[in-house]
């Protein structure tokens, strides 16, 4: 047996070593220029795998979002020829609900010599006097890669506009040239706050391996001068892209605007890791005397840190909205496939559900929830209540279309004592930051346990051979107190064995004494946007069947553990398309 052990745990670490590597090559793709594919138009844009409510343009390649005038606007960096990497926008639309969209022509395009090599990500900010304005990086030069970066703002034309369809770059620009920065790491302002009658925003950048947050201040948003300390910094994290600094209400779940700076609030930072691709936060304190963020004690400031979204999920921007009075989290998710296949298909990256975001009672993490009106797509229904799961039973979830649908569901179990008992040996041999990600891959669904692997099996095909599983594992530990792990495993979710097909993994905080644990999943064809424990733990999953396809796709809940689990109530809706005008 011991040796057993030992070739197994062997196996295990060259496992990881093996999705390591392999995540090495996902991330070193993201803003690799394929000059030879920019041009190439898709011949048809292929319909199987194309997600029908998540927004993403009717073609080609996408990567801030603001409220102005009745109406919410959503740019995002897009690629107008090909589904590639390069030639990049800032593609426009807008819409009344978050959920149907109109497209309007590029609010900033690469037409000028601050930003002729691209307009890449930024911020939108409202002035005092309700005129909005864009802060946005320009590439000058192709060279260094991925290019020499500066700093410029564009205004509306026409501020009386409410889709705000003109934009101008003034020739004023760049307003922020690198001076001690890393010219070529030196990216995505924010949305800027007011202190002491001036504005401040800040920009990611790096020194070798030291993630750093630049801090700048301005009387008229226009002369910027770089403040002789940052906002914030962490050694060994490399390169912060897309920074994101905002207030949240310590007294409930009410969103707040970034001009608020003290009160019963506490600020959130979140940066993008160019190394991980993964977007990490943390909760913690606006230091105004001496403008900088520290973050709680207690946090990890760190790869092993917290995340918004413990899957595909990267580059996300927050918003306030003014009239509902919440903060909406807008995340991105790449594709798995190759960069041929992207450009067979046509189509590459989707803009995920944007969900409110606000503070967990203990004040440890945020929650995140799909904004209600989602639920305005929602069309025929199907229930389950008081359905039992002994172990190794599979029960269909019919009537419905399932590759389009919106499942909610709460499973219960009469009490813990069944759980398995945790493997401190994972502690010792699985890195922190992907402890989680590593157990749901060596537990799978086939190992049974105690209190599961239980859940749902989406996009499942006919014959069992393709399946998507979210599912929970509830261990006990040596403190008496019990881990609840989820997981979203793509390994079994398709026959094609080029497509990257990861698992993923996140433990839930979640109190177990009551014996319930919730699960909802927004199924779209290619993508699983999973949230359990009432948005505790949010995790998305890219997948690419080949045969659980449309109509030929199913839908089932599972329990794999020796404890019965209970299918206490579940709504699961068919979704319809959104209006895209």
């Amino acid at each position: 047996m011991r040796s057993f052990i030992v070739t197994v745990w062997g196996f295990v670490e060259l496992m990881c070593l093996f999705l390591m590597l392999n995540d090495f090559k996902r991330i070193m793709a993201f803003h690799k220029v394929s000059k030879h594919l920019q041009h190439i138009n898709a011949f048809q844009v292929l319909e199987d795998h194309k997600p029908a409510y998540h927004f993403q343009p009717k073609h080609h390649w996408i990567n801030a979002p603001m409220y102005y005038k009745g109406l919410y606007h959503l740019f995002y960096q897009h690629n107008p020829k090909g589904s590639v990497w390069g030639n990049i926008v800032w593609a426009h639309s807008v819409s009344k609900d978050l959920i149907n969209w109109t497209p309007l022509d590029p609010a900033i395009e690469p037409t000028k010599p601050f930003d002729k090599f691209g307009c890449w990500s930024g911020s939108a900010t409202i002035l005092t006097d309700n005129k909005p304005i864009i802060l946005y990086t320009g590439m000058t030069k192709e060279k260094p890669e991925p290019g020499y970066q500066v700093q410029n703002y564009a205004i509306p034309e026409n501020y009386s506009d409410p889709y705000l369809t003109k934009w101008i770059k003034p020739d004023s620009n760049p307003i922020i040239k690198p001076t001690k920065e890393n010219v070529s790491a030196f990216r995505d302002p924010t949305t800027a706050w007011k202190i002491n009658d001036q504005w401040e925003m800040t920009i990611g950048s790096k020194v070798d391996m030291l993630g750093i947050s630049y801090l700048y201040r301005s009387k008229d948003f226009i002369n910027w001068t770089l403040v002789d300390h940052p906002l914030h910094q962490k050694e060994n994290e490399g390169m912060w892209e897309c920074p994101d600094f905002y207030p949240v209400s310590t007294k409930g779940e009410k969103g707040l605007d970034t001009t608020v700076i003290d009160g019963d609030i506490k600020h959130v930072f979140k940066v993008s890791l160019d190394l991980t691709k993964y977007d990490y936060y943390t909760i913690g304190k606006y230091d105004t005397k001496q403008d900088k963020y520290i973050p709680d004690k207690g946090m990890v400031d760190s790869w092993a840190g917290l995340r918004y979204d413990w899957g595909n999920f990267y580059a996300s921007k927050t918003f306030f909205d003014p009239v509902k009075k919440r903060r909406i989290i807008w995340g991105w998710a790449n594709e798995s496939s190759t960069e041929d296949e992207n450009v067979k298909k046509g189509w590459a990256g989707i803009l995920l559900i944007p969900r409110t975001v606000w503070l967990d009672p203990s004040g440890k993490q945020l929650l995140q929830w799909p904004v209600v009106e989602l639920e305005t797509l929602r069309h025929k229904n199907v229930q389950l209540t008081d359905k039992e799961l002994k172990k190794g039973d599979i029960v269909e979830v019919a009537g419905i279309n399932v590759a389009q649908v919106d499942v909610d569901v709460l499973f219960k179990f009469s009490n813990l004592d069944k759980a398995e008992e945790y493997n401190t040996e994972w502690d010792k041999t699985f890195p922190p930051e992907m402890l989680a990600k590593n157990i749901c891959q060596v537990m799978g669904t086939t190992q049974q346990g105690g209190l599961g692997p239980f859940g749902l099996l989406a996009l499942t095909s006919k014959d069992f051979k393709e399946y998507t599983p979210i599912f929970f594992r509830i261990f006990k530990t040596p403190n008496t107190k019990h881990k609840v792990l989820m997981c979203s495993d793509a390994m079994p979710s398709t026959l094609n064995l080029n497509e990257y097909r990861p698992s993923y993994g996140g433990f839930v905080d979640v109190d177990t004494t009551e014996n319930k644990i919730s699960l909802r999943s927004l199924i779209d064809h290619s993508v699983v946007e999973s949230f359990a424990a009432g948005g505790k733990t949010v995790m998305t999953s890219r997948v690419y069947p080949t045969l659980a396809i449309g109509d030929k796709a199913h839908l089932h809940v599972f329990n794999n553990g020796t404890e019965i689990v209970i299918v206490e109530r579940l709504d699961a809706w068919s979704m319809t398309k959104p209006k895209m005008n």
